[in-house]
């Protein structure tokens, strides 16, 4: 079992940042693969990034590229996404996401988190 918490969602005006972060407790985080997703009100939920487990691969959706970057330490066993020149579409509840390989599917994943929202004001 793996447990995910999301934190450091919150209001930002577009233009603005946020750092995500996803604590994880339980199996050996280095062996996780992990990845964001968000969904907004009324919409499926979307992959955003994905890392390997030992961070050297990372995949980005092409609406976050060049904007997003994400990266984790394993010795504290949390990932993190920091998301740069934010824009009103970015609005969403973000998810953090835990399985075996980095995958741009959700159903790829076993263990999500709760959820921290984002909001960017225009």
């Amino acid at each position: 079992q793996v447990q995910l918490a999301e934190s450091g969602g919150g209001l930002v005006q577009a233009g603005g940042s946020l750092r995500l972060s996803c604590a994880a407790a339980g199996r050996t985080f280095g062996s996780l693969a992990m990845g964001w997703f968000r969904q907004a009100p009324g919409k499926e939920r979307e992959f955003v990034s994905s890392i390997s487990g030992g961070g050297t691969y990372t995949y980005y959706a092409d609406s976050v590229k060049g904007r997003f970057t994400i990266s984790r330490d394993n010795a504290k066993n949390t990932l993190y996404l920091q998301m740069n020149s934010l824009k009103p579409e970015d609005t969403a509840v973000y998810y953090c996401a835990a399985g075996p390989r980095s995958d741009y599917y959700s159903v790829t994943y076993d263990y999500w988190g709760q959820g921290t929202q984002v909001t960017v004001s225009s």
